[in-house]
This record gives C-alpha cells, sequence and structure tokens, in this order.
C-alpha cells in the first residue's frame, strides 16, 4: 500500500487534516516534522537555530527515506519545505501518492493561532501584515515544486468536514489500483 503524502505550506492544514483522513481511512498518521523533532530531542525551532535549516533538510530526507520504505498504509504530513529540498517530490511520487493542499495566504493567516505562529522560526515576529506579504513571495518561491503533486486540492472554500469527505473521494481510484495490486501478488 503506498503512503499519502500531504504536501502544502506552512499552516495549510497538513496535520490536522492528516490525522482525520488516516482516522477516516483506518490508517497510521506520520508527521515528519514530529519524526524529526522525536530524532533530534529538539524542537524544529531549535534545530533551525542551532543547527541550521541544512541539518534540518537532511534529517527531513532521513525520514522520509524511512517511511517511504514501509509497507503500511499511512497519511503522510510533510513540512512545508520537504517537497522543495533536492529530490524529495520526485521520490514522493515515485513511493506514495501525493496531495497538495492549497491555500490563500490570507486564509492561512487567519487559521493560524499565535503558537502556531511562534513555532516556526520563518514566521516570528512578522505582524499580520508582513505575515500574508512574506508567505505570498514564499508561497510563489515553492508553488512549482508543490504543483508536482499528482492531486491538487484548493481548500479555501471548504469546511474542514467537507474537505475530508472530498480529499477521500479523490483518493478512491488510488486505493482501487492498490487494492488490485495487492490481489494480483
Amino acid at each position: 500500500m503506498k503512503p499519502l503524502f500531504l504536501i502544502g505550506y506552512m499552516g495549510c492544514g497538513k496535520s490536522t487534516l492528516g490525522r482525520k483522513i488516516a482516522r477516516r481511512l483506518h490508517w497510521d498518521f506520520v508527521d515528519t516534522d514530529h519524526e524529526v523533532e522525536e530524532r533530534e530531542g529538539a524542537s524544529t525551532a531549535d534545530i533551525f537555530h542551532y543547527e541550521g535549516e541544512e541539518h534540518f533538510r537532511e534529517m527531513e530526507r532521513g525520514v522520509l527515506d524511512r517511511l517511504s520504505r514501509e509497507e503500511r498504509p499511512m497519511v503522510i504530513s510533510t513540512g512545508g519545505g520537504l517537497p522543495t529540498w533536492r529530490d524529495n517530490m520526485a521520490e514522493m511520487n515515485r513511493t506514495g501518492v501525493t496531495l497538495y493542499l492549497k491555500r490563500s495566504p490570507e486564509q492561512i493567516a487567519r487559521r493560524m493561532s499565535p503558537y502556531g505562529r511562534q513555532k516556526r522560526p520563518r514566521l516570528r515576529g512578522l505582524s499580520d501584515d508582513e505575515l500574508v506579504t512574506f508567505m505570498c513571495r514564499d508561497m510563489a518561491d515553492r508553488e512549482n515544486f508543490y504543483r508536482m503533486a499528482q492531486l491538487t486540492v484548493t481548500c479555501d472554500s471548504y469546511s474542514d468536514f467537507d474537505l475530508i469527505n472530498h480529499i477521500v473521494d479523490l483518493l478512491v481510484p488510488y486505493l482501487q489500483t492498490a487494492e488490485n495490486d495487492s490481489q494480483k501478488a
């Protein structure tokens, strides 16, 4: 069974929605940021601050490589920058199903709690106006990577409940293909 990789900008709902999708499908849920933090014994913010982004991205890739080899159904929430580093996007497309959760910077800013902003090193200290401006620029830089996803859902007009239903419906052909492949083996 191929994993489902949720990609998209930080704060777009990958972890929140991923948990709910995994529960609906009776799959495991994994958050790559959490996996790196567990392995390093430090928060993402501290890893960025003390070890640097390059070190964090190397740790992320190690998590991606490990998860890509596992043969269990799982929903994987990736860090917002994971798809943009080296060949991570190609690796996820090769080993699983990729789904881009696309949200506008304005909606992400409205959804993000003060804690959510504080725990993301690149967003710390930005005013509300600066936050949206920064996200617009940063998202534009990442968009080419995100668009490589096999599936894209524009999330702004959905409630979380409707979004989960929509995503599960989108996954049906992939789930049927996986089931047919396992029956042939």
